[in-house]
């Protein structure tokens, strides 16, 4: 079998959940069929391309493509009165598709994974040029959703309108992919049901996000009480930096009052400025780091405060994977199979929050029995070899399928 990942980003390194998502997808694959993988960048990615190369192995080949930089003027204007969304028109790029057309004319391919709705042009693309290739869209969330709930929360109604605006149009693309790709894999049950309700002929699987479990397992905990509150995820993300923000204004300041002895710290790449500025409050933001472990080493407790968002969040497995406690909102543990008080602390108020963290003190039987169960949880349901067998299923499936619908010869 020949496999086509295509994907918007090089997913090496692995500096955010989408790139953890294609890198351990993309390495499973590669164990059980002839993969090429294919990723947009806006520079040399060569570096880059070779380390993802070496780590995929089993003969795997990767590609950078290079498209133009997102959010430039003319696309949005073009989002702002056209009918195709921004988030569409930032990925899609007319030497992209030249090269894409060289690829499908040169080399056949059995399944192309499409990774995520901004694709949208190249999928339409695969159907027409290589009709028997199956297509899989691999959704990381629901984008139309995500931006609807940014355009709630938002505190700048032009931004707002916008985000608005590109939900509708992004939703009129999503039921087109419903349609056109010949299957489906989601990060959750709730939004395979969305979905479903929008197209039920669709062919939907629940193909989770996971956890590298043996690599988060030898995360021994340092001598000494644990003191660190932890906000782990990229920070040009922009549910991040509202979650990040909400949090040391509203949360912050109510744990600090009752238990002046814990720090917070902020561990991901590219935070803006208005995140940097944290540090003059006496937050500790990282920036990138080579290995988030030792983070979770003095961690008494991973505060996930999500208030938009969609998909799965790989960092409240990770602090599971790792033996740390997690107080979450209810969004930002949405689509997990967790059961509230066991696995996780569940918090949507800024004075139930603060509550949940102060009550909790390192190695003590609460503390000890949520690491526990969330250890437990994770090890069986969401560890990448598990998530990533049921992702090759679904490729051997659409490959039997494309099989039986070749004319006899």
């Amino acid at each position: 079998m020949h496999v086509l990942y295509f994907s918007p980003r090089i997913c090496w390194p692995t500096i955010s959940g989408a790139h953890l998502r294609d890198f351990y997808f993309a390495r499973h694959l590669a164990r059980h069929a002839q993969l090429t993988y294919v990723g947009l960048v806006n520079d040399d990615a060569g570096a880059q391309t070779e380390q993802l190369r070496a780590r995929l192995g089993n003969g795997a080949d990767v590609i950078a493509w290079r498209r133009e930089r997102s959010y430039q003027p003319a696309n949005i204007l073009r989002g702002l009165v056209g009918p195709t969304p921004l988030n569409v028109l930032n990925f899609t790029s007319a030497a992209v598709a030249s090269d894409l057309e060289q690829l499908l004319r040169t080399q056949t391919f059995d399944v192309a994974q499409i990774e995520s709705m901004h694709l949208v042009a190249y999928a339409r693309q695969i159907r027409l040029v290589a009709p028997r290739t199956r297509v899989i869209l691999d959704w990381h969330n629901i984008e139309s959703e995500i931006l609807d709930r940014y355009a709630q929360q938002g505190r700048n109604p032009l931004r707002s309108w916008y985000a608005q605006r590109t939900s509708s149009l992004s939703h009129g693309v999503e039921a087109e992919l419903l349609r056109l790709c010949h299957a489906h894999t989601v990060c959750s049950e709730r939004e395979r049901d969305v979905l479903l309700a929008r197209v039920p002929e669709a062919r939907i699987e629940v193909v989770g996000n996971g956890v590298d479990c043996a690599f988060f397992a030898g995360t021994p905990a340092e001598s000494g009480e644990r003191r660190d509150l932890l906000f782990m995820g990229r920070m040009d993300y922009h549910a991040n930096i509202d979650a990040a923000l909400y949090f040391t204004r509203e949360v912050w300041p109510l744990v600090r009052k009752r238990r002046p002895e814990l720090r917070l710290t902020i561990v991901g790449a590219e935070p803006p400025r208005v995140i940097l500025a944290l540090r003059e409050q006496g937050i500790t933001v990282t920036g990138t780091v080579e290995d988030v472990r030792p983070f979770y080493r003095s961690a008494l407790v991973s505060v996930v405060p999500l208030r938009v968002g969609g998909g799965t969040r790989l960092k409240v497995l990770e602090a599971m994977a790792a033996g740390t406690p997690v107080v979450s909102t209810a969004l930002g543990a949405e689509g997990l199979a967790i059961t509230p008080g066991k696995d996780i602390l569940i918090a949507d108020t800024p004075e139930t929050m603060a509550d949940a963290i102060v009550s909790l003190r390192a190695n003590t039987s609460v503390w000890q029995a949520l690491t526990a169960s969330g250890g437990d949880l994770v090890r069986a349901k969401y560890d990448w070899e598990v998530v990533g067998e049921a992702l090759w299923r679904l490729h051997a499936e659409q490959v039997e399928k494309g099989t039986a619908c070749l004319p006899a010869k």
